[in-house]
């Protein structure tokens, strides 16, 4: 597409919708959203910009390819879950290490796998999506 409002307007609009998605990704588990949620988003994102500017440019602006980081997003999901192994807990058990606490109440904030098997997701949503959209945009 060459219209100049629509490539203006796109930038502004990706950048709209990855903080969102990254709001919706750290929102997570216990209310709407979570990885799943946020990596739609960011691909949301870059699929406008896509559509503006062209898949070569939204590849450049993603600075890797979507093949690899759905890979490690899939790496990190399995090492959140592989967590509670070690701890003594079935597979993909959730754990909570407390900052400046011992629960919920009285921790400064808390470190979860939850929160990384949410990112992992998160990883491999706008990965797998991404790769799906420009093997698409480059057929055309």
């Amino acid at each position: 597409m060459n219209s100049i409002i629509f490539t203006a307007a796109a930038r502004l609009l990706v950048a709209l919708l990855l903080v969102f998605s990254v709001f919706m990704l750290l929102r997570g588990h216990n209310l709407p959203g979570g990885g799943f949620i946020g990596g739609l988003l960011g691909a949301v994102g870059f699929i406008v910009y896509s559509l503006a500017c062209g898949p070569k440019e939204a590849k450049a602006a993603l600075r890797c390819s979507p093949e690899a980081l759905a890979m490690v997003g899939l790496g990190i999901a399995l090492a959140a879950g592989l967590v509670s192994v070690f701890f003594g807990d079935p597979f993909f058990t959730g754990q909570w290490y407390w900052v400046g606490g011992d629960s919920y109440e009285t921790a400064a904030f808390s470190v979860n796998s939850v929160l990384v098997f949410d990112i992992g997701v998160y990883l491999v949503v706008l990965g797998g999506i991404l790769s799906l959209t420009f093997a698409f945009e480059e057929e055309t």
